[in-house]
């Protein structure tokens, strides 16, 4: 169904958030329209969100969620042109949103046994129509505010110190009104920033996926950084690209070093899905107002930092041309190499143990106007029309 109000309401909240952003890095803010930037183009947001399309509701229920793994023989939760928006009304909380506020750590346990495969609420799918191998699915990411508490916990054998705590950790918190912070303990204040953690289109073949795993189609990405105002690119595995999404975090630091972040659920989530073809995308990349973002997967830290700096090396030279060995130097001198998460599953229940990440932030101000243009051209190649 279209919806007229809440397109507006999604292009005010992203004016202010590209104004407060650009207003935190020091840089000239955005003036006019979404679509008339006066910054430089190294300081804009993906593609300024320009809007069109329709709007879409889809509801969590035990029709449009799966939990802990995204199922290929589970029917399209909404279909969409691209353009299109999707506004999630809500989304779950771990386990079915069968995580509740005040829940014992024991009294967690059986729930979490319930499901091995993972403990996300995956909502979905998004089928576009026209999507198919070899596109690119550009999700940008419009709209994002939490439910009023969340949690952070680590139970034995997690993270990156498996065994020096004797007992399992969990820990409650209220966000404040405004939903922009939480009280973590006396006198420590925690900044929220709300995203998902695992964003994935569908992966091929007949089986179920865990949500718990990452790869070239997305999954469990865990970027902070992959907040309101920035798009995600995800190169497309299937017919319809079969968008999931689930793992609700209020705020996360690069790491995530004790398993989890601050995990919670989503009052409104709102996300524009746009098509792109012609674009050769080895894996996830994300654009923010002010860098480019690259993810690397491994089964150690190692094996992650290589693959990133080797898929950066090869979308940099790829798209503009420059030689392999200076893109090698150029992220050496001047990109951040960050660790998205160290995971650690000998103390869990589940299946399946999620990839080392290593992500690589090169920021946009080392480019010219023109080879600005051509990085952004090599993600979104030819829109697609529907």
């Amino acid at each position: 169904m279209h919806d007229a109000q809440g397109h507006e309401q999604d292009q005010q909240l992203i004016r202010r958030t590209l104004l407060k952003l650009t207003a935190t890095a020091g840089l000239a803010p955005f003036v006019g329209s979404l679509g008339a930037c006066a910054t430089p183009a190294a300081t804009r947001g993906p593609a300024a969100f320009a809007g069109g399309g329709r709007t879409h509701t889809v509801k969590p229920s035990r029709e449009t969620v799966r939990v802990g793994q995204m199922d290929p023989a589970a029917p399209a939760a909404v279909v969409i042109r691209t353009g299109d928006t999707v506004h999630y009304d809500g989304t779950w909380t771990q386990w079915g949103n069968e995580a509740r506020y005040g829940m014992s750590f024991d009294e967690r346990e059986p729930i979490r046994k319930k499901y091995p495969a993972g403990p996300y609420s995956l909502i979905g799918p998004v089928e576009i129509e026209g999507a198919r191998p070899g596109d690119v699915v550009e999700c940008r990411m419009l709209t994002l505010r939490t439910i009023d508490w969340g949690w952070n916990s680590s139970p034995l054998g997690v993270g990156a110190l498996p065994t020096d705590f004797s007992k399992p950790y969990l820990r409650y918190l209220r966000f404040n009104a405004a939903r922009t912070a939480a009280e973590f303990v006396p006198g420590v204040m925690i900044p929220l920033a709300p995203f998902q953690g695992v964003f994935a289109v569908e992966p091929p073949g007949d089986k179920p996926t865990s949500g718990i795993l990452a790869g070239t189609y997305g999954g469990n990405l865990d970027l902070p950084e992959l907040v309101a105002g920035t798009s995600l690119f995800l190169p497309v595995q299937v017919p319809g690209a079969r968008i999931w999404t689930g793992d609700s975090n209020a705020a996360q630091g690069d790491g995530v070093v004790n398993q989890t972040a601050i995990e919670t659920a989503l009052e409104e989530l709102r996300v524009q899905y746009l098509l792109h073809a012609g674009v050769s995308l080895d894996g996830p990349m994300v654009e923010t107002p002010t860098h480019w973002i690259g993810i690397g997967f491994g089964e150690s830290l190692e094996a992650a930092l290589v693959a990133c700096v080797r898929q950066m090396i090869r979308w940099m030279s790829r798209s503009t041309s420059i030689a392999p060995e200076d893109c090698y130097g150029i992220l050496s001198v001047a990109a951040s190499f960050r660790i998205t998460q160290y995971s650690n599953q000998t103390g869990t229940v589940y299946r399946s143990v999620p990839p080392k990440g290593v992500h690589c932030m090169l920021p946009k101000t080392l480019f010219s106007e023109d080879l600005l243009r051509r990085l952004g051209q090599s993600l979104r190649g030819n829109l697609h029309t529907g």
